[in-house]
């Protein structure tokens, strides 16, 4: 069996040939989007075939499961780069600063006051998206959009490094004008990333601007079961 033709068709090269081919569509560099495996509720063993094949960029949702098996990843390969893409409670900030290398889900500000004073205690400062309730929904978190501009400056006050804005659109509604308005969002504001798009409609979110894409269906498959 030719093994590159086998490394071809793994669900890695299938993701990084789509995105490459989206972003020359829109006229952009393959290299200035970040893909972001989710791999949360996955295991270990689930990850390292990703690893092996030279991802190094992994997404969780939650801090407790994070912790239970990426230290030993690490162990192994230390040149990874950990993403927080979920809701982050505020008693789990100073966890969250010491293991993640980028927060997605800073929306309010008792969790800024809470990330401040746990990256002042651990001496470092970790990259934070804001995220936007792009669709204005009340059961999703996200900084509305009308308190975006004050919120922003908070977090500059803090001295908290911004490295962009951080949306999920409505469900069943076509999400490209969400994506472009999130886009001008952030050029308004003068931030350099965009934090958009997963396993249905990265494509779109390419299109749209997107610097950072959080896709871990299409790669992973369908997600296992907490304890399960």
């Amino acid at each position: 069996m030719d093994n590159t033709a086998a490394l071809e068709n793994t669900p890695l090269e299938t993701v990084r040939a789509k995105l490459a081919k989206v972003a020359k569509i829109a006229r952009r560099e393959a290299e200035d989007i970040t893909l972001i495996a989710v791999s949360k509720t996955h295991p270990a063993d689930s990850i390292l075939p990703l690893l092996e094949q030279g991802q190094r960029v992994f997404g969780e949702n939650r801090v407790q499961e994070a912790e239970g098996k990426w230290p030993e990843l690490r162990d192994s390969y230390p040149d990874v780069e950990l993403h927080l893409i979920g809701q982050l409670q505020s008693n789990k900030a100073e966890e969250a600063v010491a293991l993640f290398d980028y927060i997605h889900s800073l929306d309010r500000p008792s969790l800024l006051k809470a990330l401040r004073k746990a990256m002042d205690k651990a001496g470092r400062r970790v990259p934070c998206f804001i995220q936007v309730n792009i669709g204005d929904e009340e059961q999703k978190g996200g900084c509305a959009i009308s308190e975006l501009p004050a919120f922003i400056d908070q977090v500059r006050d803090a001295e908290i490094p911004i490295a962009g804005l951080m949306c999920i659109p409505p469900s069943d509604i076509e999400p490209a004008p969400f994506f472009a308005f999130m886009d001008k969002l952030a050029r308004d504001h003068g931030l350099p990333g965009r934090s958009m798009g997963m396993s249905g409609d990265y494509d779109t979110a390419i299109m749209q601007g997107a610097t950072h894409i959080r896709v871990g269906t299409a790669l992973f498959g369908a997600r296992k079961p907490v304890g399960g």
